[in-house]
């Protein structure tokens, strides 16, 4: 009834399917991922911490992702940040003694041009819903970092280039590196929605890295085809 309803009166379809009714039908969320794995770009920049994700860049949920982030269908942050807490728990699984440090997610920053056309942050906006899905584990969002000059869109460019293009693009909030100093130990997480070549995620690492915050890990909601572990590829990165 409440699929019917969706129809009639908000004409939603599915973002994954396109079947009248709400923005994810049972079916599409069933399907979903349920474990995150293992990923790394290849090449690897060097350096970059542990990667794990959802699942595959590719069907459903690259269309889930897009609908999100580029059509502002908001109702996704719920499944997508599901998917995103998935990893991070990945990353962080809590010890036998239960006295983990808090965690603390980071959102890799979009171009603010680009959130201002798009109305919305959907990495920061997924990074909320997975804070609130690491079960009794205590979780934080915050944006520590922030772009600070002008990059082109990554679109096209292969992996040395963008490289290249975000090479000292990133840089740390002032503000919010004093609010984490205040909160002793912690493990940092890096949240991003696609794992492509890792050239975000590496800066976005290296601005961390350079006031002094070591990363435990990133997690992303998927990464592309090729750089899964469900494909024949070496170790992921440590």
């Amino acid at each position: 009834m409440l699929d019917a309803w969706c129809d009639l009166v908000l004409g939603s379809t599915c973002a994954a399917c396109g079947v009248p009714g709400r923005v994810l039908c049972h079916r599409c969320r069933a399907a979903l991922p349920t474990a995150a794995v293992p990923a790394r770009p290849t090449p690897c920049p060097p350096g970059l911490a542990r990667c794990r994700v959802a699942g595959e860049y590719d069907g459903a949920l690259r269309a889930l992702v897009l609908a999100h982030k580029e059509q502002q269908v908001f109702a996704l942050a719920r499944p997508l940040g599901d998917l995103l807490a998935q990893a991070v728990t990945a990353l962080v699984d809590t010890g036998q003694d239960g006295q983990d440090a808090p965690v603390v997610l980071v959102p890799v920053p979009s171009r603010p041009a680009v959130v201002r056309a798009r109305g919305h942050d959907p990495v920061l906006r997924m990074c909320r819903r997975a804070a609130r899905g690491l079960g009794p584990r205590p979780a934080r969002v915050l944006p520590l970092l922030r772009q600070r000059r002008r990059v082109r869109d990554q679109a096209g460019l292969s992996a040395a280039e963008r490289a290249a293009n975000l090479s000292g693009s990133m840089a740390v909030r002032a503000e919010a590196l004093a609010a984490l100093s205040r909160r002793g130990p912690v493990e940092v997480v890096l949240c991003d929605d696609v794992l492509t070549t890792g050239a975000t995620v590496a800066e976005a690492q290296r601005a961390l890295a350079e006031v002094g915050v070591p990363v435990s890990g990133i997690a992303c909601v998927a990464a592309t085809r090729r750089r899964t572990t469900s494909l024949p590829l070496s170790p992921p990165c440590r």
